[in-house]
């Protein structure tokens, strides 16, 4: 039976990396960790830096890109980038490293396949991914602002997900940041709050899916308990994991009856409203 196995190195905006692999080979998902603490936190697990073999980024903001230079120079390892990301990170990657991608064109790394696709973010090129085996499925669902047609589709065909969960409404609202960030963070091109995160959980979560890892948890703004309290409550079966903006989570091995991607939908990604929950969890969301 396939397996892939995951961890988050880090989650949050003082880093975000994201690990998934196989026994031969992984690829990581944004390195806005040190290359230190990238070694450092792999080896506590028990999983080589050897083993990874590609590096993916899905856009140009500094927590997803600090340790890159480092760790790709280091490791002679490629990086799958959009020439827009490119442009506007001021990233110094040895040109030969470089590669380009485009959305739904998957990129084979050994027995893995990754496949990008578009989101809501402010940012000049932003792409999630789903990294597959043999139609085992992991996503990386972070830095979205509202969850477009390619998130909802995506998300449906995940054994396990690497889920933003980035802000709870209340704490925003009545918290120290000024008017225009906090604007900025709730607006379509900004973050997930916990509400939204939970909306898109309960309403397309599919039977098959085992873990959902809740990341890119704001500092200020959210509370590991809260969300995990809030998770819990709907989890239905699904192990809810909070990823940690300090350290590395457990690797989860994920398994399951293959499923197929989605392909590309025909129109540009719009907002689609995810379904609406019952009273009963709209009164939990907002009290």
């Amino acid at each position: 039976m396939t397996e892939l196995m995951i961890t988050s190195l880090n989650s949050g905006s003082n880093g975000n990396c994201y690990y998934v692999g196989n026994e031969q080979e992984a690829v990581l998902v944004d390195v806005g960790i040190s290359c230190r603490e990238t070694e450092r936190r792999l080896a506590r697990l028990g999983l080589s830096m050897q083993r990874v073999k590609a590096i993916f980024i899905s856009h140009e903001h500094s927590d997803h890109i600090r340790g890159l230079e480092v760790l790709s120079k280091r490791y002679q390892l490629p990086v799958y980038i959009t020439y827009p990301t490119l442009r506007n990170s001021r990233l110094d990657l040895q040109p030969h490293l470089v590669v380009p991608f485009e959305a739904y064109a998957p990129v084979q790394v050994g027995s893995l396949s990754v496949t990008a696709f578009p989101k809501l973010h402010d940012a000049a090129d932003p792409h999630s991914f789903m990294v597959s085996s043999s139609g085992v499925n992991v996503g990386v669902f972070t830095d979205i602002g509202t969850p477009c047609d390619h998130v909802i589709r995506q998300f449906q065909r995940c054994h396990a997900a690497f889920l933003e969960t980035n802000y709870d409404e209340d704490l925003l609202d009545n918290g120290y940041y000024p008017y225009h960030l906090k604007k900025r963070i709730k607006g379509e091109k900004g973050h997930l709050s916990n509400r939204q995160a939970l909306t898109l959980f309960t309403g397309y979560k599919p039977d098959f899916m085992s873990h959902v890892l809740l990341s890119h948890l704001s500092k200020d703004n959210n509370c590991p308990h809260l969300v995990k309290e809030l998770f819990w409550a709907h989890a239905d079966g699904v192990e809810v994991v909070v990823a940690s903006r300090f350290e590395e989570t457990p690797v989860y091995r994920i398994t399951g009856t293959p499923v197929p991607l989605a392909v590309a939908p025909a129109v540009p990604p719009v907002r689609i409203a995810p379904k609406r929950l019952n009273l009963g969890v709209q009164q939990e969301l907002l009290f």
